[in-house]
């Protein structure tokens, strides 16, 4: 089974290109999905995450309070490692079980959609490393235009994320998504055939 990393910046289109690959019959592990799951209502990564700092954050819902637990932690580091310490062994754990499922099944290509695979150094860890890339310009015109973010927010959040030269110094594969969506949809198919030929290999 190959093993991929998927990732790129914000506006990139790389949700786009998780889903063509899975219309193709990749399986897709989304690493945001997984954190989500991980901290969903009653699960035991939010009962952590409650005892940890403090019951408030549990909406009544049952529900974690994402926005409020930002506050707390983004500022202080030590708040931040103390969410990650409780976060990151749940997520590897269920990426694992995903992983190992993906294997059983008999899938070909697996593809990990990371958006911060570069800032957390794991590239290492697939066997082949797609960049989805885009020119920092459209990033923002498309964050402005599409998604509706005020330009110095959308700047902000470009700027918190690796930058283009670190994505494409780690990719074995590059989708240049400035195109259309026909045309992204293109350059996934050769994408997958090459996918296919070395998971063949």
């Amino acid at each position: 089974m190959l093993i991929v990393g998927l990732t790129g910046g914000i506006g990139s289109g790389k949700s786009a290109v998780s889903r063509l690959l899975a219309a193709h019959g990749a399986v897709i592990i989304d690493a945001d999905l997984v954190a989500r799951e991980v901290v969903a209502a009653g699960s035991a990564g939010l009962a952590a995450i409650a005892a940890e700092f403090g019951p408030q954050l549990v909406l009544p819902d049952g529900t974690l309070d994402r926005a409020a637990l930002g506050v707390l932690v983004f500022p202080d580091p030590e708040r931040l490692a103390a969410l990650n310490a409780i976060v990151h062994p749940l997520v590897g754990r269920r990426t694992a079980d995903l992983t190992a499922q993906a294997r059983d099944s008999g899938a070909q290509v697996l593809v990990h959609d990371v958006p911060l695979l570069v800032e957390n150094g794991l590239a290492p860890a697939y066997d082949v490393v797609v960049v989805v890339d885009v020119p920092p310009d459209l990033q923002l015109e498309r964050l402005v235009g599409q998604r509706g973010m005020e330009p110095a927010d959308a700047r902000a959040r470009i700027a918190r994320q690796a930058t283009r030269e670190q994505r494409l110094a780690v990719a074995d594969e590059v989708i240049v998504n400035t195109g259309s969506l026909d045309r992204l949809a293109e350059l996934v198919e050769a994408l997958w055939v090459r996918l296919l030929e070395q998971a063949s290999g």
